[in-house]
């Protein structure tokens, strides 16, 4: 799995949290399955928040959601948004589901990173 990094917007702040660390730390939670109408980014600007993609851009998140893997649980915060997972998400719509098996925290986990730029973070491991 590629290098991955979850951000999230809280007040001023950018809180990120590396999907490595989020995997694990759910690694033991009971997987659920919940209803693909219910996932509030599907209706958002959730790869673009800030800008327009290019036509490039929407190829590569193309690609990845057919590479996707439906055997993972997605992973959502504790009020229900995901952290990792958009890709099954869209795969799962596409192929015509109607749930997806995910994971959720009763309370979200501290992030790794606040305020960092994204160019500064690691995407070697």
């Amino acid at each position: 799995m590629r290098k991955q990094y979850h951000f999230r917007k809280v007040e001023n702040d950018t809180y990120i949290w590396d999907v490595d660390n989020l995997v694990a730390l759910t690694r033991n939670f009971k997987v659920k399955e919940i209803l693909l109408s219910e996932i509030k980014e599907l209706n958002e600007p959730y790869w673009y928040p800030d800008s327009h993609p290019t036509t490039q851009d929407i190829i590569d998140h193309m690609i990845l959601i057919q590479e996707a893997d439906l055997s993972y649980p997605i992973i959502l915060c504790s009020q229900g948004r995901i952290m990792d997972g958009m890709h099954r998400v869209g795969k799962a719509k596409i192929l015509g589901e109607v749930k997806i098996r995910a994971v959720q925290f009763d309370k979200d986990p501290q992030p790794d990173y606040i305020n960092v730029d994204e160019d500064d973070l690691n995407y070697d491991d």
